[in-house]
Formats: structure tokens, sequence, C-alpha cells
């Protein structure tokens, strides 16, 4: 997750201070940077489920998954399931790529929690390593693991690669040719060897575009800034498109998503504050609102991604900001009940019929933005989240039984 109203306010303001590191970074993997061939045998495809005609690989006929960020480190998706009194349809997960052997430790624990629910698995592949440890025997050792967690656990998979690209934070960052290379070489790998998984496209959410403060950002003067200058004035400034040199194509591209979050309303954030009506739907299609009347316009994604290339959107985390230490302000009902109905609302369900996945960020941390334990969790009143879900009508998609 990254604070995008923050972000923006550095982008627009020059404020000096980067964005917040990875929670959490695995140990190093040693995988080789040269691209290997690949001989090695496919899987059966013979139990592997075959494309629903007319729709894209994991998509529902109708409606939406409902999913969770979950803190593995602290619950369970059991316990999850039971707090929400709803079981979750999508679980996420983080791994560091090229996979290690702890990183393969990791997803086989996390597919077997999924599997246990009768769930389905959202793997993001981080590669730390840059983009050029991401080679063919990578791609198809992973595309085969996620093969026999369908023929031997049930387990389907959606593969988010490398999100954010367009940001500035991460080693992959602002790479437009190198990542679209890995991309569509992971792709190559699922698409022909684990035909069960689909793969999601999800750049960061374009206020505060190009994001010069980050470590990774693209320097001026460098080769990549060509392929970056969008509108062809020889920099790289908020006037370029921050989508569309990421995008690895439609044959590689099954799903395309997003992660949007309430941070507040006016920097420095932090506030328990509410959000404007309809201030989902604006970030969604790069509309200016009453939390960023001074955001310029850019692309609409949905318009753009969605209807234009014709692909199912996931909205692979949201929340909204709840400092539990603050004592004045709207109270933690008030702001999870608005953001909840902003984002499963009758208003976002018709303006945004094919959003076909909604998963909320389910942790307790410490945000370096705002310095404070900020509670992100749907599940932290538990009776609130089951009113919620309750009331929301059928077409959201839940997965196995509750106890």
């Amino acid at each position: 997750m990254r604070p995008l109203a923050l972000i923006t306010v550095i982008a627009l303001l020059a404020l000096g201070c980067g964005p917040a590191a990875p929670t959490s970074v695995p140990a190093a993997s040693s995988a080789p940077s040269a691209v290997a061939a690949d001989a090695s045998p496919r899987p059966p495809t013979s139990e592997l489920p075959s494309l629903a005609p007319g729709l894209a690989r994991l998509e529902p006929a109708d409606g939406a998954y409902f999913g969770l960020n979950l803190d593995w480190d602290h619950e369970t998706a059991k316990a999850a399931g039971d707090e929400l009194g709803h079981m979750p349809s999508v679980w996420v997960q983080f791994a560091r790529f090229p996979l290690d052997d702890g990183g393969r430790k990791n997803l086989d624990d996390f597919i077997d929690q999924v599997a246990s629910v009768g769930g389905i698995g959202l793997i993001t592949l981080e590669p730390y390593d840059g983009l050029g440890a991401v080679t063919a025997a990578a791609a198809t050792e992973l595309a085969d693991l996620l093969a026999g967690y369908q023929t031997t656990k049930g387990v389907r998979t959606f593969v988010r690669f490398a999100h954010e690209m367009n940001g500035s934070w991460y080693p992959w960052s602002q790479q437009p040719a190198a990542y679209i290379s890995a991309f569509r070489r992971v792709a190559a790998a699922v698409h022909e060897r684990a035909p069960g998984s689909a793969m999601v496209w999800a750049p960061n959410q374009g206020w505060g575009y190009p994001f010069p403060s980050g470590t990774f950002a693209a320097k001026a003067g460098s080769t990549v800034i060509a392929e970056l200058d969008t509108d062809g004035d020889g920099h790289l400034s908020p006037a370029d498109d921050p989508y569309a040199p990421y995008y690895p194509g439609d044959d590689a591209v099954d799903w395309v998503g997003m992660s949007l979050y309430h941070w507040g309303l006016a920097y420095p954030w932090g506030e328990n504050e509410m959000p404007p009506a309809g201030s989902f739907a604006a970030m969604l299609g790069g509309q200016a609102d009453g939390a960023h009347a001074d955001a310029r316009k850019i692309p609409d994604f949905y318009k753009v991604y969605v209807e234009g290339h014709d692909r199912p959107m996931a909205i692979v985390e949201t929340a909204i900001l709840y400092d539990p230490a603050a004592t004045n302000g709207p109270t933690e009902a008030d702001l999870k009940t608005a953001w909840f109905h902003e984002v499963f609302g009758p208003s976002t369900r018709a303006a945004f019929p094919r959003i076909r996945m909604l998963n909320w960020f389910e942790w307790r941390k410490k945000e370096s933005e705002v310095r404070r334990v900020i509670d992100w969790r749907l599940g932290s009143d538990p009776a609130l989240a089951r009113s919620l879900l309750d009331a929301v009508p059928g077409w959201l998609i839940f997965g196995g039984p509750t106890p």
C-alpha cells in the first residue's frame, strides 16, 4: 500500500520526504540474472479449468469477489472469516521473486490456508533483486507451482506482478521497457502452464505522478525518460500519462487493478476525517474531489483500461485511515461505514460494473507517514463488519462457509 494523497502532496508541493519502505522484506534470493532456456515438461492440464466464453481468466460471470489483505503473522483465514461472519473468497500474499526456499515455504503455507476455507489466492510478486532477475526459468518454476496448487490443493491463483511499477519506491519502478518484458515473460509461462491462474496488472493510482522524491525515480537525462515522456516535451512531469508506458499488452494482461485508500483530507494526514461523497469514484476516474481539489486531471483508468481494453478490474487493496488514539473527530464506525459504502455501495456498483474483486486491507500497523498505529481493519469491530457485509446485495461473492 502507498499513501496516495501524501504522494500527491510530495509531487505537487515538492516536499522532501519519500514514500515508506515495505513493511517487511524477505531474505534475498540467489536467482541468476541471465535468461535461461526452459525444456522441462509441462504439468498435466486435463484437470485444469477451461476459460469461460467471453470472460477473462477467473472472472465471475456476475458479481465481485470479496477479499482480504490479511496480516498472516497475527491471524488465520478461518479466524478472519469468523470475525466478519462471511468467508472472503480472495486472500492476498506477498512474495519476493524469484522465489527462494523460504518464499516457497511461505507460499505453500499460504495456499494451505486458502484451501482450508475454499478460497482463491492472490500472490503479489516483488522482484527486489531487480527486473533482470526475472528469468524464464524463474517464471516457469512459478507457473508449475501454481498449476500444482490447482491440481493438488484445488486453489486457483491471481498473480499481481511488480505492483505500483509507475511509482518511485521499488527497485522495479519507472523502467517501462524492462518492466513490460519481465511481465510478459511471467505471463507467457503462467498462461501456458497454469491455466487456472490469471495475471493482474496493477499500477499505483496516478495522482502525484511521477512521484519525484522516491529512491527509484527516473533520473533526468536517463534513457527511460524518452519512454516515459508521453507528451513529447523532453521531460518527465505530471503532464505525462502515469499508466500507458507501463501497459504490457492485452495478450499478457487478464485483469487490471489498483489500490485505493482514504488517507484523509489534507496534508500532513493522519487525522480521522470522513471521505467526501463520491471520492472513491473520483480517484478511480482521475477527477478532483473534495479531498483532492488541486489534483490535475489524469486519465480515467476505468474508461481506458477496463472499458477500452475490455478487462475486469480488481481493487486489490482498500481501506480508510482510523487512528485509535485520536480523542476527537469521527468514530471508527462512522469512518469505516462511510468508506465501505463508497466502495461497496450501489452507486459504485452501477458506475463500475466490471469491478470484479474488492479486497479490504485487514491490518493494524504503524504507518511511517503518520508515525502512529493505524487500524485499517474492517474486522476490528466484528459486529459492525457483519452488519455492513450482511447489507450488501447478493452480487458480492464469498468463499467457503464460516463455521
